[in-house]
C-alpha cells in the first residue's frame, strides 16, 4: 500500500506544482513540462504497481446488475470528457464538463468495486 500511496502523492504533487511554487514554475517556463511529465509517468507506474500489489480488503458487496449501470455511466463520462475538449454547443451550457466526467467515472466504479484496493474478479487471478 506504500507504493500506491507514494504514487498518489507524486501525482498530486506534480499537479499542484504550479500552485505551490508559482515563481519557480514561471522561471522554468516550458522547460518544466518535460520533467513534470516524467514525474507524472513515474507516479502512474507506481500507482498501477501499488494497486496490483495491494491486499484485498472487502468494504461492501456490490449489488447485482451494477455492471450495466457502470457501463452506461462510463459512456456518459467519456462523452463529457469529449465535450471538455471542444467548444461546441454543449460546452458553454455546462460548467466544467471534464470534472463532471471524472465524478461520474468515480461513482460508476464505486458501484461495481466493493473493496479497498482492487475488484474481486482481478483478485482471483
Amino acid at each position: 500500500m506504500l507504493i500506491l500511496s507514494l504514487g498518489v502523492a507524486l501525482w498530486i504533487g506534480a499537479h499542484l506544482f504550479k500552485r505551490l511554487a508559482p515563481v519557480r514554475r514561471a522561471t522554468l517556463g516550458d522547460a518544466a513540462k518535460g520533467p513534470i511529465a516524467g514525474v507524472l509517468l513515474v507516479a502512474l507506474v507506481l500507482m498501477v504497481w501499488g494497486y496490483l500489489r495491494a491486499d484485498l480488503v472487502p468494504v461492501y458487496m456490490p449489488l447485482p446488475g451494477m455492471g450495466h449501470a457502470n457501463n452506461t455511466l462510463m459512456l456518459i463520462s467519456l462523452f463529457l470528457f469529449g465535450v471538455g475538449g471542444t467548444k461546441g454547443t454543449l460546452y458553454p451550457r455546462m460548467r466544467h464538463p471534464m470534472l463532471w466526467g471524472t465524478v461520474i467515472w468515480a461513482v460508476a466504479h464505486l458501484l461495481v468495486n466493493g473493496d479497498l484496493a482492487r475488484s474481486s474478479c482481478s483478485a482471483a487471478s
